[in-house]
């Protein structure tokens, strides 16, 4: 059993930034496939990154060129840096641990609870 906890969360302004932090409770990233995922009400949860095993990554196309997906596999951490804030990415952000790679959450076994990110215009 792998447990996620997400970390880094928060409110800013359009334009800004925040990085966000997935713990581990154990070595996850050097056997699993990672990914971020993103959640508003009311709608299905939207695939925003992934990181395979090999260290590839891929980008929804609404993030690409603003977010960076990585690991510290020392720390059993997974991150999300995000610049250039849009409203738009206002969400729930939750991080997932699969055997697959996909931007489709069905391919994801493990998901830790999110955090909040909110940006105002």
């Amino acid at each position: 059993q792998v447990q996620l906890v997400e970390s880094g969360g928060g409110s800013v302004q359009a334009g800004g930034s925040l990085r966000l932090s997935c713990a581990a409770s154990r070595y996850t990233y050097g056997a699993y496939c990672m990914g971020w995922f993103r959640q508003t009400p009311g709608k299905e949860r939207e695939g925003v990154a992934t990181l395979d095993s090999d260290g590839t990554t891929n980008y929804a196309d609404s993030v690409k060129g603003r977010f960076t997906i990585s690991r510290d596999n020392a720390k059993d951490t997974l991150y999300l840096q995000m610049n250039g804030l849009k409203p738009e990415d206002t969400a729930l952000y939750i991080c997932a641990a699969g055997w697959y790679v996909s931007l489709s959450p069905d391919e994801y076994t493990y998901w830790g609870q999110g955090t909040q990110v909110t940006v105002s215009s």
